[in-house]
This record gives structure tokens, C-alpha cells and sequence, in this order.
């Protein structure tokens, strides 16, 4: 999906011009992926924009260049004002939004120490990542060959630049075999996440989704449905899954920022009943929430101006 400029990038406390918004061709993270990002999103809501749990993304990003041992030179308030100043500068109503942590010039070798951390912020409108159908017809899944992250090779709870290459693979794979998305197993053979979303499978009078000891990534959108489906009535449940549980299914749906709810229509070629009952009521409430609609959660919106 083409980028669509807005006027400017937000970089180490300055707005900066979207065309000027550059880095150096030496630039550590560049090489060698030792940069740790958030993706956002902004919605129209009655009150404005506002940015869909902001402080957590924010709080995750932290967590996340703590886990890499990235000292970061600007606080959790001070990047959530950052954010909201960038949405606001933008001018659109709704958007994405992409706060990045990086190593930057200083030192080439895979010893950081002499490299500043940088940080960067940019909005840009994004429509719905796995296409504007996913939750009436679902997409076709493929389980990937690639392998998920294990705990001790590259950490999967820390949303690292340089774990994405994992998951870049297992998407073009799948794109280049027609099918829309990927589903990873771990290294014994269980269910861990998508190549950008994380998974919940209904296996009877269940939903069932992975444990981050599967190496699933703590989603903030994972979190957010678990919430409105308790309120839904809908039993979902942290657990382990096979492949063959996919295949069986009685429904399944990802979520993630950017692809919010989306129903899955099949995997590896066997037909998963879709959209499926709890799919359409969770995606009609998430949708609700993450517009302002929802009096119980309207903390999770906060305004942009």
C-alpha cells in the first residue's frame, strides 16, 4: 500500500519536513536491525482524532528497547505528546501512526555503545491492512515454513525491527503462493501468531489464543478483544494449539493494529465456517471502541488535540 505524504516527521523533537526526513546511510539500525518500533492507529471519533491506547503502545516500545537494552532518551509522556502532536499536524481525522527507536550513526561494528538513539514519528492515512472485506469474507491462510522466533534466539517480545525479517519472509511466501496471510508455528510444532497478527481459534465452545510462551507478541489489539469479549459473553482462553486445531476449526480471526479484526476463510486449503458468529461480534465492537462509541472504555481514546 503506497505511502501518502503528510507534512511532517517527528525526529528527536523536531517536525521536520516529510521529504527531509532522513538518516544517514551508516546508520547502525540500518545494518544490522537493532531498532524497536509501535504501530497506532488514530480514528474519527465525535471529539476529533484520537489515538486507539496510545499510552500502552508507548509503554510497549519502552518495554520493548528494554528488553534489547536500548537506553531511550526521551520519557513515556514526552513520546505520547510527541504522537499526539504529530496526528495533530497532520491534519486527517483518521491515520496510522509509526514510532521508531533506533540506533543511529557513530559506530559500525555490532557493539552500540558509541551510537545515539534516535527516535522518529510519522502518521500517514492506512486503510484496513488485509483488505476492506476481511471480516464479511475473510482471508486464505497458509502456514509457513519459516519458523517463529524462539525466546532465546531473538526475543518475540520485544517488537524488534530485525524479528520482522522472520515475518517478512513467511509473508511474501504466502503471498507468492495466492493465499493473503501467514500463520507461524514455533519451534515444536505449536500455533504462535501470524506474520502480523496475532490468532484466536474457536475449537468448540472455545476461542482459544496463543500464550506469549508460544512466542506470540503481547498484542495490545490481543488484549483489547479479550476485553470486549467478556463483556460479549464470548469464552476466550490462553492456550496451546496444533496445526491440525486450525484445520478443524469453527472459526477463526486475527487481529492486530493494523489489521484490527479480520476473519480467516481457510487454511491450507481446508474451508473454515466465515465470518463466524464471535468474529462479527467482536469486530462490530472493536469497531465501536476504537471510535469513541463505547462509554466503559473511552479512556483507551485519547485526543489528539
Amino acid at each position: 500500500m503506497p505511502l501518502e505524504p503528510t507534512p511532517h516527521i517527528w525526529m528527536n523533537g523536531d517536525m521536520v519536513p516529510w521529504e527531509d526526513a532522513k538518516i544517514h546511510v551508516l546508520t547502525h539500525t540500518l545494518h544490522y536491525g537493532t531498532g524497536v518500533f509501535e504501530g497506532i492507529r488514530a480514528y474519527e471519533t465525535a471529539d476529533g482524532p484520537a489515538i486507539f491506547r496510545l499510552t500502552e503502545h508507548i509503554e510497549r516500545l519502552y518495554n520493548s528497547a528494554k528488553i534489547l537494552g536500548m537506553p531511550m532518551p526521551y520519557s513515556v509522556p514526552e513520546i505520547v505528546q510527541a504522537c499526539k502532536d504529530v496526528v495533530a499536524d497532520s491534519g486527517l481525522d483518521a491515520c496510522y501512526l509509526r514510532p521508531i527507536a533506533y540506533y543511529g550513526y557513530g559506530e559500525m561494528g555490532l557493539a552500540t555503545g558509541a551510537c545515539t538513539v534516535d527516535i522518529s514519528i510519522a502518521a500517514w492515512p492506512w486503510g484496513a491492512y488485509l483488505g476492506d472485506d476481511a471480516v464479511s469474507k475473510g482471508v486464505r491462510m497458509k502456514i509457513s515454513s519459516w519458523t517463529r522466533h524462539d525466546h532465546n534466539i531473538m526475543p518475540p517480545a520485544s517488537k524488534t525491527t530485525g524479528n520482522y525479517a522472520n515475518s517478512t519472509l513467511a509473508k511474501m511466501e504466502a503471498l507468492n503462493a495466492g493465499y493473503d496471510e501467514a500463520i507461524m508455528l514455533n519451534n515444536a510444532g505449536l500455533v504462535s501468531e501470524c506474520s502480523g497478527e496475532n490468532i484466536f481459534v474457536g475449537t468448540g465452545d472455545v476461542i482459544l489464543t496463543p500464550p506469549t510462551s508460544s512466542g506470540a507478541l503481547p498484542g495490545i489489539t490481543q488484549h483489547t478483544v479479550m476485553a470486549l469479549a467478556g463483556d460479549l459473553g464470548i469464552d476466550i482462553q490462553i492456550g496451546d494449539m496444533a496445526r491440525s486445531d486450525l484445520y478443524t476449526a469453527k472459526e477463526i480471526f486475527v487481529v492486530g493494529t493494523a489489521a484490527e479484526v479480520s476473519a480467516v476463510n481457510s487454511v491450507d486449503d481446508r474451508d473454515v465456517p466465515c465470518p463466524g458468529p464471535a468474529t462479527v461480534a467482536i469486530a462490530e465492537a472493536y469497531a465501536d471502541v476504537v471510535r469513541g462509541k463505547n462509554e466503559k472504555y473511552r479512556s483507551w481514546n485519547e485526543l489528539a488535540k
